[in-house]
């Protein structure tokens, strides 16, 4: 589980990459994974200060850090 998680977070890291800023809602299409992995990879890069989160009315948004 954790390799899948790890690979997971990279697929993350590269459409963040890619595409900058992206909500939350539309990241599991995106990577085309279940929703509970996807968090989890993102719960991966958080722990290792890789992204940041900003709230604008009732969506969550997700990029990496500068």
């Amino acid at each position: 589980m954790e390799t899948q998680i790890g690979k997971v977070a990279g697929v993350i890291w590269d459409i963040l990459q890619e595409k900058g800023e992206v909500s939350l809602s539309q990241l599991p299409k995106l990577v085309a994974e279940k929703d509970t992995i996807v968090y989890q990879g993102l719960g991966w890069l958080a722990r290792e200060g890789k992204i940041s989160y900003r709230a604008d009315k009732n969506r969550t948004f997700v990029d990496l850090k500068k």
